[in-house]
């Protein structure tokens, strides 16, 4: 089984690691009721995608 001859620096380790981060969610406005949604997902305050209507969503009272 491969193993490291020599052991990696905390440099090394470190510059390696940081390519994993996790960037920002990205919000658009919606065509339809401008609310922000996501890019290429169904607007989850009118039920629109792609200027059709795809979900059928509930009035709030309150």
């Amino acid at each position: 089984m491969a193993v490291p001859k020599k052991r990696k620096s905390r440099s090394k380790r470190d510059m390696r690691r940081a390519t994993y981060k996790i960037s920002a969610a990205v919000f658009n406005a919606c065509s339809k009721c401008t609310a922000p949604k996501q890019p290429h997902r169904i607007c989850g305050a009118c039920g629109w995608y792609d200027d059709r209507y795809v979900l059928e969503t509930k009035e709030v009272e309150g």
